[in-house]
């Protein structure tokens, strides 16, 4: 089996979800001799430091196909217009081609994979940046009829492709996404959660958000649950932490700390480097995410292999993901929010208790299981072709 995937994501430095989801699937994917990995990508520029980044792969037994004639930023602008095919860039001697991020150009040879990750873009749309939402309406669409399988990461996104698009369940397969129980975990050294909340000036116990600063992911909510916890008068009002890289739209947040007199009760972070994250999830109280639309939700996961109890929203895919360890709570009604997180303030046991499920609850995603069900899916797929 000859396989090749689209390795463009490899390359961003502040990572979303996606990306890391692109990343730790390449990176758990087990090598076999009797197949072939490739992992394709474009370098007009920066050609050296792109080959250099790919070393760990190279190593792990991935091979490289680079166009270093072509950039995929013009590329992506034209196929629509100029279907040159992929093909002409990358070759032609692939079963399989895996594509990550919505998108499939013309021209690939083989059998195409396309991963897609949620409707938001249909179901949502006021929740996204304009430019964004027009891109999907003009791309996405036309890339899942291009592909011969799609591949996505719940069974609540598998049911809005259909859903939306109208597309077979047959030519849909669902890959949760994982996580790496090594490094999130509830014993991860004190020292380390120590010293993320001296860098972040954190000196209270604390709440904790974590994510894209953006409309869909309902941060608004928390900030209202968290004014509801400060009117109970606790004897030591938790600090609220909201960290992650600012996305669009979240003026708003700035301005309501403003209004409500919280800017000593409220931290903003800005972008959490990866060996942050995990300190700082195993260190709050609990993790909030009442997100309004998610395709799997990765912090919540990661939260909980730490042993950190989750509030999340009770809609999209987060009932699957939290099952009976997470708190689900209307994404509306901060009132109810509130009183969760009073609750896990004042009551250790029931924190040590939900902890407690919230590890094995997490045990039954991780990466290695994720990267294995796609080779699956592979297998399944060649099968079906011959």
């Amino acid at each position: 089996m000859k396989i090749a995937m689209d390795a463009r994501s490899l390359f961003e430095k502040q990572k979303t979800g996606i990306d890391w989801t692109i990343e730790k699937i390449i990176s758990h994917i087990e090598i076999e001799p009797q197949n072939e990995y490739w992992l394709n990508y474009f370098a007009l520029r920066k050609k050296k430091q792109k080959r250099l980044m790919m070393e760990p792969y190279v190593r792990r037994g991935y091979k490289l196909r680079i166009c270093g004639f072509f950039s995929f930023a013009l590329y992506r602008r034209i196929w629509n217009v100029i279907p040159i095919p992929y093909s002409w860039f990358m070759g032609r001697d692939t079963d399989i081609t895996q594509f990550f991020n919505y998108v499939i150009p013309p021209g690939v040879k083989g059998e195409k994979a396309l991963y897609v990750y949620d409707m938001v873009y249909r179901a949502c749309p006021e929740t996204m940046e304009e430019t964004t939402r027009m891109y999907m309406e003009r791309n996405v669409e036309n890339s899942c009829r291009r592909a011969d399988f799609i591949i996505t990461i719940s069974e609540f996104s598998k049911n809005e492709i259909i859903k939306y698009l109208e597309i077979s369940s047959e030519r849909i397969y669902v890959v949760p996404c994982g996580v790496d129980l090594s490094v999130y975990n509830p014993n991860i050294n004190e020292r380390k959660v120590a010293a993320v909340r001296k860098k972040f000036q954190i000196n209270r116990p604390y709440y904790l958000y974590l994510g894209t600063l953006e409309p869909r992911k309902n941060i608004a909510m928390i900030v209202n649950a968290y004014c509801k916890v400060k009117e109970k008068k606790l004897d030591k009002l938790p600090q609220l932490v909201i960290a992650g890289k600012r996305g669009w739209g979240y003026q708003e947040l700035f301005e309501m700390v403003q209004k409500y007199g919280l800017q000593e009760d409220i931290i903003f972070t800005d972008y959490i480097s990866e060996e942050e994250k995990p300190p700082l999830l195993k260190g709050a109280i609990c993790f909030l995410f009442p997100s309004l639309y998610e395709g799997f939700g990765m912090p919540p996961l990661e939260a909980m292999a730490c042993g950190t109890p989750v509030i999340v929203s009770d809609q999209a895919s987060l009932p699957e993901v939290v099952g009976d360890a997470g708190i689900l709570v209307n994404p509306q009604d901060s009132e109810m929010m509130a009183r969760h997180m009073k609750r896990l303030y004042d009551e250790p046991d029931y924190r040590k208790q939900l902890s407690q499920k919230c590890r094995k609850q997490a045990e039954r995603f991780t990466w290695k299981i994720a990267a294995s069900k796609l080779m699956e899916v592979y297998e399944t797929i060649l099968d079906k072709s011959k």
